[in-house]
């Protein structure tokens, strides 16, 4: 191949990369104006971005190929290297198709996948990026590191969503309370929390639990606060189990535990919380008797 021809090829190659960005660019300009839904302006963007590298692609292969079979040849010949060359990125390419044809996660989900926990910000072709939660930092909130998964491990573990299909989780809180208490007044004082903070979680919650029973093979849980409580050696332990926003998590804690401390302390003493009291004794007399002898 002559000079004259390798630069007239890798100029029709340059022209029609530079047609498809600009091409690109418009429908994405467009994708702005028109889609207002934020997830489904997300993914349109994410395929017309795919389409443009695979017509870059297959146009550079068959620039520089000539005709029709000897790009056949070429093709498949560059398919076979780099499925063999680049198994994890194939893997990962599969992973981007399955994770928006079957909606495993979408941008703004929270999720746990590869033991890694946080938000998802974005979907590439080839890596899903976390914004990460937990870690050092104990309670559900960002503790500052930006993550990039494959997405290759779809395939390779499970992956847990907070926010799909149901957006709330189940939670708890323990109240440890003496045997001389009140209970009944404790059961009064649990429930002006929970009506105060968790009834309108249970609205909520119960409207997309419905859909979930209609769309799994799945029976219809208990959606309400629910208390109860059990006697150990120490004390009556009341366990309060309800549902919350998976974002909300720690900040309903907060408020809960904070009202009914209020309310325990403001009864007068007919409720104390009970706590483990561990006394130490002394050690027993020691006698040491020293043979002088040197027997």
């Amino acid at each position: 191949m002559e000079a004259s021809d390798l630069l007239l090829q890798l100029g029709g190659f340059v022209f029609w990369v530079i047609l498809i960005l600009v091409v690109s660019s418009l429908i994405t300009r467009n994708v702005n104006k028109r889609v207002k839904d934020n997830s489904a302006r997300y993914r349109t963007k994410k395929i017309v971005r795919f389409i443009s590298y695979v017509l870059i692609g297959l146009i550079g292969i068959f620039s520089f190929t000539g005709n029709m079979e000897q790009f056949g040849l070429s093709l498949g010949l560059i398919t076979a290297g780099l499925a063999f060359a680049l198994q994890e990125v194939i893997l990962s390419l599969f992973g981007w198709v399955i994770i928006f044809t079957t909606n495993s996660y979408s941008p703004g989900d929270r999720i746990e996948i590869n033991g890694i926990k946080g938000d998802v910000i974005d979907i590439g072709v080839t890596k899903t990026t976390l914004m990460e939660i937990g870690e050092w930092v104990k309670s559900d909130n960002y503790n500052g590191r930006i993550v990039q998964i494959s997405n290759s491990f779809i395939f390779k573990g499970p992956v847990r969503n907070y926010s799909s299909d149901f957006p709330f989780v189940w939670d708890e809180i323990i109240l440890p309370i003496t045997f001389n208490s009140d209970l009944k007044l404790v059961e009064k004082i649990v429930k002006k929390a929970t009506d105060e903070f968790l009834l309108d979680y249970a609205k909520f919650a119960k409207e997309n639990w419905e859909v979930m029973v209609k769309k799994y093979l799945i029976e219809n849980a208990n959606i309400e606060p629910n208390l109860m409580f059990v006697l150990n050696d120490n004390w009556v332990e009341f366990t309060l189990r309800y549902v919350v926003d998976y974002k909300k998590r720690g900040a309903t804690k907060h408020k809960l535990f904070n009202d009914i401390y209020n309310s325990v302390m403001n009864s007068d003493g007919k409720v104390s919380f009970a706590s483990a009291t561990f006394e130490l004794v002394g050690m027993p007399e020691l006698k040491v008797k020293i043979d002088k002898s040197g027997n």
